[in-house]
C-alpha cells in the first residue's frame, strides 16, 4: 500500500432502517407524545432519510476569498464557528482590551442533577474569580463544564482522532460535528473554542476521577486537538479527503499552534489518590501546545480531606484555610503573569523544547 492509501476494515456501523427508527423513537418514550406518533412517524421518516443518505452538513456556502479553494462549499456551521474564532482572536490581541481569563470548572457534579450538591471545583473556581475580578481591567469567563450532565441538550462529542490520520485532516475548528445525518449535534466546543482563543489566561480546576482528569475536563482536551497542529483550511483537503490530507502533510506541514502564548494555571484536587499525577498530565499537555506556566504558585494539587467520609467533603473544604488561600494564591500568580506579558516583561524559557508531534 502507498502511504497515502487509507488503511480499511473494522466493521460497518451503519443501521438498518428498522434499528435506525427503534432508536430515534427512543427519544420520544414519555407519554406526552403519544398523542404525536403519526407526526413522529413522519419525522422519523425524515431522519431515515437524512441518515441513510449521509447528509452530514445539508447547508453549505462557497468558502470564497482567502481559501484554498473559494469554489468549494463549507457547511455554515463551520463558517460561523470559523467567524467566532476570528473574533476572538482581535479580543485577545487588543492591546488596550481588559486582561482575559477564561476558568474552567472540571467537575461534573451539580446540585441540579443527581449528586444534588454543588462540586467543590466550581467553589475553588469562585475564589479565584474574585481575586481575578478584585483587580482593574480584567474579564473573567467561567465555563461550567457540569452543564454536559445537568443541562438539556449540552454535548461534547469526543474526538474522532482525525489527527491520527494526519494534521491537515483535523480542522480548526472542528468541522467533525455537527453531524446532522448521525444526529450529532448540539456540541459545545463551537462556543468553547472562543472562550480559549479570547483568553490571555486560563485555570482549570479539576478534581481526580479514578486517576484521571474528570471525563468533562478530558472530552474538552480531546477535541482541542485542532487548536495545536490543526488545519485552519477545509479547503486545502477537500473537507476529509484522507489521501490528500496524507499527502499535504508528507510534503511538510507547518504545525501552527493556535493557542500558543497563553498563561495557564492548575488546580487538582482529589480525596486519596492522583492528585499529582493528574496535575502534571494537565501542565504537561498545556506545554506542549505552547502555552506558558504562570509559575510554580499557580500549579497545584492537594487533597480534601485525606481519606474522610465523601459526605463531609465540603464540610473539609470550608476548614482548609490553607489550601483556599493556595487557590487565591494561584490566581494572583496567573494575573502577575498574564500583567507581565501584556507588558513585554515575562521571561520564560525552555519553549525551544517543545517540538511537533511524531508519528
Amino acid at each position: 500500500m502507498s502511504a497515502t492509501e487509507p488503511r480499511k476494515g473494522t466493521p460497518d456501523p451503519q443501521l438498518g432502517e428498522a434499528e435506525f427508527r427503534r432508536r430515534f423513537r427512543g427519544q420520544f418514550v414519555d407519554p406526552a407524545f403519544d398523542a404525536l406518533a403519526p407526526e413522529l412517524d413522519r419525522i422519523t421518516s425524515a431522519a431515515w432519510d437524512a441518515y441513510s443518505h449521509h447528509r452530514k452538513a445539508p447547508h453549505t456556502l462557497k468558502a470564497g476569498p482567502g481559501f484554498h479553494d473559494p469554489d468549494y462549499d463549507l457547511a455554515t456551521d463551520w463558517i460561523a464557528a470559523r467567524d467566532a474564532i476570528v473574533a476572538a482572536q482581535r479580543r485577545h490581541e487588543d492591546a488596550g482590551g481588559p486582561a482575559r481569563f477564561l476558568l474552567i470548572s472540571g467537575s461534573s457534579r451539580s446540585e441540579h442533577t443527581c449528586p444534588g450538591e454543588m462540586s467543590k471545583s466550581y467553589r475553588l473556581v469562585q475564589m479565584a474569580r474574585e481575586i481575578l475580578l478584585a483587580a482593574p481591567g480584567t474579564e473573567v469567563e467561567v465555563l461550567e463544564l457540569h452543564r454536559l450532565s445537568s443541562e438539556y441538550g449540552r454535548h461534547i462529542h469526543p474526538c474522532k482522532a482525525c489527527f491520527s490520520t494526519s494534521p491537515a485532516l483535523c480542522h480548526w475548528p472542528c468541522s467533525c460535528y455537527p453531524n446532522y445525518s448521525l444526529g450529532q449535534v448540539q456540541d459545545w466546543m463551537n462556543d468553547i473554542y472562543p472562550m480559549w482563543v479570547a483568553a490571555h489566561g486560563v485555570m482549570i480546576v479539576t478534581p481526580v476521577n479514578w486517576y484521571q482528569v474528570s471525563s468533562p475536563v478530558k472530552l474538552m482536551m480531546d477535541r482541542l486537538v485542532c487548536a495545536d497542529g490543526g488545519n485552519p483550511d477545509p479547503t486545502l483537503t477537500q473537507g476529509k479527503d484522507v489521501a490528500r490530507a496524507k499527502a499535504i502533510e508528507l510534503a511538510g506541514w507547518d504545525y501552527p499552534r493556535h493557542l500558543a502564548g497563553r498563561i495557564f494555571s492548575v488546580i487538582v484536587h482529589g480525596d486519596v489518590e492522583g492528585a499529582e499525577n493528574v496535575r502534571r498530565s494537565l501542565s504537561d499537555w498545556l506545554r506542549f501546545m505552547h502555552l506558558i506556566p504562570a509559575g510554580p504558585l499557580a500549579e497545584v494539587d492537594r487533597y480534601i480531606g485525606y481519606w474522610k467520609p465523601y459526605a463531609t467533603s465540603h464540610q473539609e473544604l470550608d476548614a482548609d484555610a490553607a489550601f483556599q488561600e493556595e487557590v487565591r494564591n494561584a490566581a494572583s500568580t496567573l494575573l502577575e503573569a498574564v500583567t507581565a506579558k501584556r507588558q513585554g516583561r515575562l521571561v520564560t524559557a525552555g519553549e525551544e523544547l517543545h517540538q511537533p508531534r511524531q508519528k
